[in-house]
């Protein structure tokens, strides 16, 4: 089905929320002592839902944090940038997550998480939880979210009222290597692929979502499982959505990287968003692109996230890829 609207009720993400610390230095992994900057609010479902409130998308996040520093930074920034927090609990007895990064010298990074045994990882099914739900209009899923146990039943109790309204459903795969997945999860991916609406991978995942080998087999595959769109996300070399009724490509702008990590959540919150307010597939494919490129531009996973105002701005004044 289409992408339900904006007016319906609110993109609500179900996901894991952290603060990050980043290492100044390059090099590999944290095996010796460093200098480190943070925290910073993160968490792959946190930045995409915070870029989506930020560009004028109703918004909502379900997760948890700790009764601490760390999940204030996270709660105030939401807040700060309209997103509705009364899904979020806060768990008096664990702390919130965490994520260490460091950038090797070739833009790969290295992650040490604390997720699993944390708050991140403690929310579930509550009265809040269920009236957040029941007013929602979408609801968008990171694929690290299934490794914790706790997420599924939340995400499929949440995805089966959200569509019986007519609401809709995006993924992002977003399956980190650092992060445990075993067959159950996998399954739960496969299901959450078939329920989808919207798919947003990056590189491989497209392949690894449809089980089949090749673009446009991928492609193929997934539209004839009664995906709406696909969009894939290409980094420096822009993104392209597919349909039935075509592809349309979108070219990258030109920037100086600063910090990448969350430009992928960037540009789906504001794809998304962009969408249900009613723009066209090309219309988002450029504020989805400026949203991922302004964010790399300074460090913190979501500290470049852009209101519509500053992404029209950034458009304007920043060159794009030929």
């Amino acid at each position: 089905m289409e992408l339900a609207p904006d007016s319906l009720g609110p993109t609500v993400c179900v996901g894991e929320i952290l603060v990050e610390i980043v290492a100044t230095t390059i090099g590999d992994g944290f095996r010796e002592a460093q200098p480190l900057v943070g925290p910073y609010p993160s968490g792959a479902p946190a930045i995409f839902i915070d870029q989506c409130g930020r560009i004028g998308g109703a918004a909502a996040m379900i997760g948890a944090v700790g009764d601490d520093d760390f999940g204030r930074v996270n709660l105030d920034r939401l807040m700060r940038d309209g997103v509705d927090v009364s899904g979020i609990a806060v768990d008096p007895m664990m702390p919130t997550g965490s994520a260490f990064v460091r950038y090797r010298a070739d833009g790969s990074r290295d992650f040490v998480y604390n997720i699993a045994t944390s708050a991140a990882a403690r929310f579930g099914w509550t009265a809040a939880v269920a009236s957040l739900v029941a007013r929602a209009g979408h609801l968008h899923v990171m694929g690290s979210a299934l490794s914790m146990p706790n997420a599924w039943g939340v995400i499929e109790r949440a995805a089966e009222v959200i569509k019986a309204r007519g609401g809709s459903l995006s993924l992002d795969p977003n399956l980190r290597k650092e992060l445990r997945y075993d067959d159950a999860t996998e399954a739960q991916f496969a299901r959450l692929v078939a329920m989808s609406d919207l798919l947003l991978p990056s590189g491989e995942e497209l392949e690894r979502a449809a089980g089949v080998a090749g673009e446009a087999a991928a492609v193929a595959r997934l539209l004839d499982m009664g995906l709406t769109e696909i969009v894939l996300k290409r980094g420096a070399e822009g993104a392209t959505c597919f349909r039935r009724d075509g592809r349309t490509d979108a070219a990258a702008f030109v920037v100086n990287e600063v910090d990448p990590t969350g430009a992928g959540d960037c540009f789906g919150g504001a794809y998304l968003a962009s969408r249900r307010l009613g723009m066209t597939v090309a219309e988002a494919l450029t504020y989805g692109c400026a949203a991922g490129a302004r964010n790399v531009t300074v460090r913190g996973p979501m500290e470049g996230a852009g209101t519509r105002a500053e992404l029209d701005d950034f458009i304007r004044t920043t060159k794009r890829r030929v």
